[in-house]
């Protein structure tokens, strides 16, 4: 195990951004991320479970679901494997965060004026696997809502952004903006001896003590196991599939290869003169598999 958690792990990254005691690493990495836009002072973090309007209606779970100190609503979401329409849950995802605004009552209990007065809502998407069908096909895909002839900001209320690491390259000394900084570190984290960047950037000291395996307590330590068990057990699975499947393949071409040789044989008796049952004792090939001669 090295020093530091594998900040893509379901709990570790929780523990990194997830919570009262690290919110200040989240504003921070937002801050970097949207550097020359606005400056986040704080986040509140929201209920990370959205519940469907009605019983059929599928609800979603959040990784990170947070509102600004200027009322900006933010969905961070860590992906480590590809999974099928990636991106379409993430509009998925956005959509319910843009819709739940809409308030039918007040506290008191009183029903209100449904009206269209949304905040923005941005989801971040931090992708540690490469992308498939050509959905995402840089390190930082930006996308909003513009003009199509103009390429001007038609809304801000909807802003997704996708961070594919894989391509991400840069060395250490080849990192120049804080944004960098944080990507480079959380790529390459668990395998680090120290944390780089510490002398520019005093909220990786945090990180540092946040992310050492030596400061997690007992309890913390067992949901950590666990959730690198997690890891671990999905690519033995992974893994189980591929070998299987390649004993299928490899089954699947030996008998294609007897078939074909089958056949061989079988047209050469056939050109003999001998019988269809003749032929089918001697090859061992069914009717049905000497079809394709019958031509």
């Amino acid at each position: 195990m090295g020093r530091y958690i594998n900040p893509f792990t379901d709990w570790g990254f929780k523990r990194l951004f997830g919570q009262e005691f690290s919110k200040d690493l989240l504003i921070n990495f937002l801050n970097d991320l949207f550097e020359g836009e606005f400056q986040i002072k704080d986040v509140t973090f929201k209920d990370k479970e959205q519940l469907g309007d009605t019983n059929d209606l599928r609800g979603c779970i959040f990784d990170i679901y947070c509102v600004t100190d200027d009322d900006k609503h933010f969905i961070v979401e860590m992906q480590n494997r590809w999974v099928p329409f990636f991106v379409n849950r993430s509009i998925y995802y956005a959509s319910k965060a843009f819709v739940a605004q809409r308030k039918k009552f007040d506290e008191a209990g009183v029903r209100t004026a449904i009206l269209y007065q949304f905040v923005p809502v941005y989801v971040v998407c931090i992708m540690n696997f490469m992308p498939k069908e050509h959905e995402v096909t840089k390190f930082r895909a930006d996308v909003a809502l513009r003009e199509k002839s103009s390429d001007s900001m038609f809304s801000d209320k909807l802003r997704f952004i996708y961070l594919s690491l894989p391509f991400f390259d840069k060395s250490e000394e080849e990192c120049e903006t804080g944004f960098e900084k944080w990507i480079y570190v959380l790529k390459y984290m668990e395998v680090l001896e120290r944390l780089p960047f510490t002398a520019q950037k005093k909220i990786f000291n945090h990180l540092a003590k946040l992310a050492d395996v030596r400061c997690l307590s007992s309890e913390e330590q067992e949901k950590y196991d666990e959730s690198i068990k997690a890891v671990d057990d999905y690519y033995s699975g992974l893994y189980g599939s591929y070998v299987e499947g390649e004993e299928k393949g490899i089954a699947k071409g030996r008998a294609e290869g007897e078939l074909s040789k089958g056949l061989t044989v079988a047209r050469n008796l056939l050109a003999m003169g001998m019988s269809w049952s003749q032929i089918m004792q001697i090859t061992g090939l069914t009717e049905e598999e000497l079809k394709p001669l019958h031509s």
